[in-house]
């Protein structure tokens, strides 16, 4: 079995979750209030911000030029790639960009960035991939669900570049590189390098359900 199998079977009870969520729901019924959409927005990307960080200490833990290229296109990839959808949503909802940069992280966003900065500092290049993986995995995960489940009404849903954003061809192939690297990097792990690994997976997988629990609850509305 690969690691990435695993990791998902130990960590299926959380994403399937996911996919129960009203947030998430709401995304793929298109019935999800803007204002709720607005104040999830600000917080994502003040998260992508603190998020392509951690890359960029991979970059300085990174023993092979392979791992540098790794998180070097992994940071692209948050503050470019996934950036880019962010932009297009604020333009629609007169959010400039640099006053949601004024905004601040609510407390569920600055525990989940600063718990993967931590796991970046105190660890190495594995730690450093099993604490952002459930990130980007389990948005493809969701995009991929939305799309298939709602697809006959896609068309007339305001959130329809959202979901194709996440199960795309382009986002399917950088999530592919993300487990093909991470199967290697992990191979031949020991008992307990597989437990401290697998523990990281699953808290930061939990993170992504408190967040979207905040998304959807706690979130304040949107001041922009």
């Amino acid at each position: 079995m690969k690691f990435t199998d695993y990791l998902f079977d130990e960590a299926k009870y959380i994403w399937e979750s996911y996919l129960n969520h009203p947030f998430v729901r709401e995304i793929g019924e298109g019935t999800l209030p803007k204002e709720k959409f607005k104040s999830y927005l600000i917080q994502d990307y003040l998260y992508l911000k603190e998020f392509s960080k951690v890359f960029a200490m991979g970059i300085v833990k990174s023993a092979t030029i392979k791992e540098m290229k790794f998180f070097n296109r992994a940071a692209k990839g948050s503050m470019e790639d996934e950036a880019a959808i962010h932009i297009d949503y604020m333009k629609k909802l007169d959010i400039p960009p640099v006053e949601a940069e004024k905004c601040e992280l609510e407390m569920v966003s600055s525990s989940y960035t600063s718990y993967m900065q931590a796991v970046a500092l105190t660890g190495g290049v594995k730690e450093i991939v099993m604490a952002t993986l459930p990130c980007n995995w389990s948005y493809n995960y969701i995009g991929h669900y939305l799309y298939e489940t709602y697809k006959d009404n896609l068309d007339t849903n305001y959130y329809k570049d959202w979901i194709k954003m996440y199960a795309d061809n382009e986002f399917d192939e950088l999530l592919k590189e993300w487990l093909d690297y991470t199967n290697y990097l992990c191979e031949n792990l020991s008992e307990e390098e597989m437990k401290k690994l697998t523990e990281i997976f699953i808290k930061s997988s939990l993170y992504e359900l408190d967040f979207w629990n905040m998304a959807y609850e706690k979130v304040k509305e949107a001041s922009i």
